[in-house]
């Protein structure tokens, strides 16, 4: 008998672990039918997770409120989630948990009648801008596209609902920007396609206030703000303010903290990623050393 390969992620489904080329959820769950679930995406770096507590604890978060149960304590979560990582030897992993509605019997529409269902997976980690990207800086495009009203569908849960993000992105790869920022019914820019946004004024970092999800790569940003001594004003942020600045950069979990050097058709700053952007490039991965962030992973259990 052959034994699985694991070489290129491993998924759990079902209560059962399988390649990742293997996994799959059926086409009548509302997960895929309605964009129905939640999810969480929690990184692993040099053999070690990074602020797991914290991701968990937003799954979880989201779970309750789009009233989704996936039927497994915290602790039971993290076990698959490592089990995952362990079974396909990666040391750096971009490691997903879902949560979906499941299917009700069939003909009903009564989400309560759905059996939830609970998926994870880990694959090789995933950067959302290339060495040269990273290294030189990103072009965003500000889309005339608007997000989501916060009051049709709640941001700071993790959510499928992303054609406007999907519509925006298009529009700006055509245009031929590097990625996108999605602005509110005032101008103000609110968040990119998995990612958060800071802007530098005068030594001080801006960020959104609302509209968007509370990333734990955002959250980590304005910790080490603090710590670095760096003053930080959580408001909204208009479109020609984020065009004005003498830095700008984006936070994700597919890459940390990433500078951006033109905003359309605005070069900001001299072209180059700025020094505070550096700096926190630099003290986002020396964070991944430090115990009270990291969760070894036993690679031999």
């Amino acid at each position: 008998m052959t034994e699985p390969d694991f070489s290129k992620g491993a998924a759990y489904v079902r209560g059962q672990y399988m390649p990742i080329a293997e996994a799959a959820i059926p086409i009548t769950d509302w997960g895929f039918l309605r964009s129905d679930a939640t999810y969480d995406v929690v990184t692993v770096w040099n053999g070690a997770f990074f602020r797991l507590d914290a991701h968990l604890e937003r799954f979880l978060r989201s779970c309750r409120r789009w009233r989704l149960d996936p039927g497994l304590t915290p602790d039971q979560i993290a076990a698959v989630l490592t089990q995952c990582v362990r079974l396909s030897g990666l040391r750096a992993s971009y490691v997903e948990m879902i949560c979906t509605r499941g299917q009700p019997p069939w003909g009903s529409r009564d989400p309560r009648q759905a059996v939830n269902q609970f998926y994870a997976f880990a694959v090789p980690y995933v950067w959302i801008a290339n060495a040269e990207q990273r290294e030189e800086g990103l072009h965003l495009a500000i889309s005339d596209v608007q997000r989501i009203p916060a009051v049709s569908v709640d941001p700071t849960a993790k959510n499928y609902h992303w054609n406007d993000l999907t519509m925006g992105l298009l529009g700006a790869l055509d245009a031929g920007a590097d990625s996108v920022l999605l602005v509110d019914a005032s101008d103000h820019v609110v968040e990119g396609p998995g990612f958060n946004v800071f802007c530098i004024g005068h030594g001080t970092l801006v960020t959104p206030a609302e509209g968007m999800l509370e990333g734990i790569t955002r959250r980590t940003v304005v910790e080490m703000a603090h710590r670095l001594g760096l003053p930080v004003e959580i408001r909204a942020l208009p479109a020609d303010e984020l065009r004005r600045a003498q830095e700008v950069f984006i936070s994700t979990s597919g890459g940390g903290v990433l500078p951006v050097t033109r905003v359309d058709q605005q070069t900001i700053g001299d072209g180059r990623p700025g020094p505070i952007t550096r700096r926190l490039v630099q003290t986002y991965w020396d964070w991944h050393t430090d115990p009270a962030y990291s969760v070894p992973i036993d690679y031999a259990a």
